[in-house]
């Protein structure tokens, strides 16, 4: 895997921790790359906000449609602290995007108090995980944001 993949799921995963660490935030963060550059990288922002779509992977989307004032994203990567849940993946099929990568899964999310709708929980992961073409990258990093009590 490219050394750049690493870089940028690092920098999603940094955005998380700052995104815990501040009372607007939340943790969980969101990277999103075009041609390995960085266009957009945020953190959840839905307590500044009380906007329950400002998951960072959504906020991200919209910034990123916005700077290249396009609804679809094809071209562009997701790098993600944690899996998106089903409102981001929706947000994800329209955006087009090559490659989506995330850190913990949806079942990490679950142990440490990030509920996903029973829905997401019986669908085929692996199914999920090629239609989006998702691949899990650093989850004990990613895990470690929600550890740091």
């Amino acid at each position: 895997m490219e050394e750049t993949h690493f870089k940028f799921m690092r920098q999603a995963i940094a955005l998380a921790r700052q995104g815990k660490e501040v009372t607007s935030g939340g943790p969980f963060g969101a990277v999103i790359t075009k041609n390995n550059k960085v266009l957009v990288a945020v953190h959840n922002i839905v307590s500044q906000y009380n906007d329950l779509t400002k998951h960072a992977e959504l906020y991200a989307i919209q910034e990123a449609c916005r700077l290249l004032n396009s609804k679809k994203l094809t071209g562009c990567v997701l790098y993600t602290s944690c899996e998106p849940c089903m409102m981001c993946l929706g947000a994800c099929h329209w955006a087009q995007f090559d490659n989506i990568y995330y850190g913990a899964s949806a079942e990490d999310a679950l142990q440490y108090g990030f509920t996903y709708s029973d829905m997401f929980y019986a669908s085929n992961a692996n199914s999920r995980y090629q239609e989006y073409n998702m691949t899990q990258l650093l989850r004990d990093e990613a895990v470690a944001v929600w550890q740091d009590e």
